[in-house]
């Protein structure tokens, strides 16, 4: 792969190095953990709350500087990533690689010191799950790179559960199958009316390379599992319907919007108003949808553990002890049936997901032999 930037007058400016962080995907990836983070059972210091913040803050900025480094050439042909500092001669990329690999040791190695050795172990794969799986052999080789790729960007929220519990259970899962889902149509969104620029680098978009009207087709495909798992913790009983509510209000707006751009058959950018929209309306809903999960009170694992039972005034009238306890351990057998119903609704639908996802997988790979 050749440079494009050999020559370099001026030393980088403070401001290109932030650029070369993506700092607005970086607010979504600090937004997503930090939901994680809150969605988490237990307590956590806010000093080593907002260390595990910091860390995946910089842990993604490593991830942007590397996919900057590899791609330098190709940004130079795209108009909406040319004036970038490394294609714009503002940076030399050694400079963008040792400013990567540096953020990355720094990010992992203080989470791992000072928050917990599973966090930073899954901070550490998903900076290599982007830098390397994502940037270097799904973006340049398959149209289906954002599918597969999409977990990298999934991962904040399930690593900002674990700085907390140092485990990983079922709300983390479903807030990845969220944003995993929701990555492809959102990218795809874009990809229809930025068509042209992707050609130009030649990066193998779906649009690039199956048409508008298969990409159309997926994006609608792809909008109904989203809602599914959007709808899955009020299912499962982990947030209240005040969750499932709002979540099932925004979804049926996204799929009205998926509708409204499979309909459309422009194949001109100025005539793809549906597909900006639903981009623009993706953002809202990834935000909004992660941020009523986290603080979403239910029956489940992001509920405060209840408390205690009060005494009742009935004990007194008990002929014995003996009764009391009775009663009580009656009490409690059938808040054991009432928890072990529960937890086997949770596991039904639980697999009815897991499976959802290996489906979608499967078929991502089998699409993967078609059209790569």
């Amino acid at each position: 792969m050749t440079s494009v930037t050999q020559n370099i007058a001026l030393p980088a400016h403070w401001r290109d190095f932030l650029a070369l962080t993506k700092p607005r995907v970086m607010s979504l990836v600090v937004f997503t953990a930090l939901c994680g983070l809150l969605a988490a059972p237990g307590n956590i210091h806010p000093v080593i709350a907002f260390t595990a913040i910091l860390c995946i803050a910089t842990g993604a900025g490593a991830s942007g500087a590397l996919n900057q480094y590899y791609e330098a050439d190709i940004d130079a042909k795209m108009a909406r990533t040319a004036k970038r500092p490394l294609p714009d001669g503002r940076m030399d990329r050694q400079s963008a690689l040792h400013f990567g690999i540096g953020l990355a040791a720094f990010s992992v190695g203080i989470m791992g010191v000072f928050v917990g050795w599973l966090a930073a172990g899954l901070l550490a794969f998903s900076i290599f799950f982007y830098a390397v799986v994502y940037t270097i052999w799904l973006k340049p080789n398959t149209p289906q790179n954002i599918v597969i790729g999409g977990a990298a960007g999934a991962f904040p929220p399930v690593i900002g559960w674990a700085a907390v519990t140092g485990d990983i259970t079922l709300i983390p899962v479903l807030l990845f199958a969220i944003i995993f889902l929701w990555t492809p149509p959102h990218f795809w969104a874009l990809a229809l009316f930025m068509k042209a620029d992707y050609g130009a680098a030649g990066i193998p978009m779906l649009p690039n390379v199956a048409g508008r009207r298969a990409t159309r087709n997926q994006i609608l495909f792809y909008s109904f599992p989203m809602a599914a798992a959007s709808l899955a913790p009020y299912a499962l009983g982990e947030v209240s319907w005040v969750y499932g509510s709002f979540a099932a209000a925004l979804n049926m707006i996204f799929i009205a919007l998926a509708i409204s751009v499979w309909r459309n058959t422009s194949e001109d950018p100025a005539a793809m108003k549906p597909e900006k929209r639903l981009f623009a309306f993706s953002v809202l809903i990834c935000f909004a949808v992660c941020a009523f999960c986290c603080r979403s009170d239910g029956d489940g694992m992001t509920s405060a553990p209840p408390p205690p039972p009060a005494p009742s005034a009935r004990t007194s009238i008990y002929d014995s002890q003996e009764e009391a306890q009775l009663i009580g351990r009656m009490t409690a057998d059938e808040t054991r049936m009432v928890r072990e119903r529960q937890d086997a609704r949770s596991r039904v639908l639980g697999a009815i997901l897991l499976g959802m996802c290996v489906l979608f997988f499967a078929i991502t790979v089998v699409k993967i032999g078609f059209l790569s």
